[in-house]
């Protein structure tokens, strides 16, 4: 009896492993097609910027020259056509800055000492001399409290395409607050005073204009430029890189002590689920000087096969599909989905039951805007699939199966798109280091284009909105 139970229960392994077959199809090969990934369109950015200048204004008064005396002073004299010397200090005191449009007036008091002798002379011009000694020396300033003017200069100011402050300055008349009169005759010389002063404003503003014209605004750029090359971390939605290519700014125009302009960026933005590499580049020149504003961003959304994967394993799971006709079945056990650069996706899955194996399918993503959706339509069995099945397992060429995966072919985006603004709106408004702020708001998200490449699904979307920034603390350079 041993013998022959041991035949019967090989038999019936024998029966049971027939009626339950692995079908494994080949692999599809999908041919090429007019399949064409478009370049990512260049994306438009004009962003308010305004930059508190009182620093800008501080490091100007740090660098023009406080005292400005005669040649030789304290010691010798200038001799003013033959019949009168003098020798002097001025002291200004701290700049006052006030500015509109894209003029600037800076003012300041200066006090100054002065002394002086007069003599008498014969002749004229050049060939004067003297015929009697000098006189003997009267001061101003000196023992009692400085005499005081006020000086003003009007400068307008521009930006080059290489950040460089370009300045126009002319300075105004001199103010005298308090007189000066000397010894010699009694003699009220403060217009003497002031237009010797004059000369010498006319040196300190070329003092305050070649400061001016040291300035450069370029790292400041380079900062801005910096963030804009960096990955931006949008929570669990993934990341976003700007990638800008060209910068534009407005002509200058300032405020209450704001420098405000509109700074424009030709970008390429990319999304991804991946952190993606970080380059550092440097700003380019301004390229033109046009004020536009908000912005339309189109963005190359990278999204993994891998997570489209699981999403749809997720949904059918041990999912049952039954084939009453024929009395079988299959349970869905794995899903995979992946591109092969053509515009179809290919479905992979992994089935139980009476019969285990894979079935490959194909489908095209879509959009519908109406909808506002993503579908994969037109799914059905690979060619290769179709081929197996007809010979070897009939009863699995079945709509059921293909009607079953095409209600897990859509997916409504609408929260998607929904979260991802607010996440967006939430991120742009912030400091993104000490002292730079941005804020503002993306008012729409839709998606313009679906390229199921080999690597990746790339979802091609447009935003569009405003945002500005503004600049609390300046680094600058001279």
């Amino acid at each position: 009896m041993k013998p022959v139970s041991f035949v019967a229960l090989l038999f019936l392994c024998t029966v049971f492993t027939a009626c339950s077959k692995k079908l494994i199809p080949e692999k599809p090969a999908l041919g090429k097609t007019n399949f064409i990934t478009d370049s990512l369109p260049v994306s438009e950015i004009d962003i308010p910027l305004s930059i508190n200048l009182k620093p800008f204004y501080g490091i100007i008064d740090k660098n023009v020259q406080t005292i400005y005396t005669s040649e030789g002073w304290p010691n010798e004299f200038v001799v003013d056509n033959c019949d009168t010397r003098y020798m002097y200090r001025f002291k200004r005191g701290p700049l006052r800055i006030s500015s509109t449009g894209n003029a600037f007036n800076f003012n300041f008091t200066g006090s100054y000492i002065i002394a002086g002798s007069q003599r008498a002379c014969t002749g004229s011009g050049s060939n004067r001399v003297p015929v009697t000694p000098w006189s003997p020396t009267c001061t101003c300033g000196l023992n009692e409290a400085e005499p005081r003017v006020d000086i003003g200069y009007r400068i307008l100011l521009s930006l080059k395409n290489n950040y460089n402050i370009v300045t126009s300055m002319r300075s105004l008349e001199p103010k005298a607050i308090d007189k000066c009169t000397v010894c010699f005759w009694g003699q009220d010389i403060t217009p003497t005073v002031i237009k010797q002063l004059k000369e010498q404003l006319d040196i300190a503003g070329k003092d305050i204009q070649d400061s001016l014209n040291k300035l450069s605004l370029r790292p400041q750029f380079q900062q801005l430029w910096d963030i804009l090359n960096t990955s931006i971390r949008m929570y669990d939605a993934g990341y976003l890189q700007i990638n800008p290519e060209k910068l534009r700014l407005s002509t200058l125009y300032v405020k209450n002590d704001t420098l405000n302009i509109s700074i424009g960026i030709s970008a390429r933005p990319l999304a991804s689920l991946s952190k993606p590499t970080d380059y550092k580049t440097v700003v380019p020149d301004i390229s033109d000087f046009s004020q536009r504003k908000g912005f339309s961003i189109y963005v190359d959304a990278i999204m993994n096969y891998d997570s489209l994967s699981n999403l749809l394993t997720s949904q059918l799971y041990k999912k049952r599909i039954d084939m009453e006709k024929v009395g079988k079945y299959i349970i869905v056990e794995k899903c995979d989905i992946y591109g092969e650069g053509n515009e179809k996706l290919i479905i992979k899955i992994q089935f139980s039951g009476p019969d285990k194996g894979v079935l490959y399918l194909t489908g095209k993503p879509v959009f519908d805007k109406e909808k506002n959706q993503l579908q994969v339509k037109n799914i059905d069995y690979d060619i290769k699939t179709r081929d197996m099945l007809v010979t070897t397992a009939k009863w699995l060429f079945n709509k059921r199966i293909i009607n079953e995966l095409n209600k897990y072919s859509t997916f409504n985006i609408q929260d998607y798109t929904d979260t991802l603004l607010q996440k967006i709106n939430d991120q742009i408004n912030r400091e993104w280091k000490k002292g730079i702020f941005s804020s503002g708001n993306v008012t729409s998200l839709q998606i313009a284009g679906i390229y199921p490449l080999a690597d990746h699904l790339v979802l091609r979307c447009n935003t569009k909105g405003e945002l500005s920034l503004k600049i609390d603390a300046l680094e600058l350079s001279l």
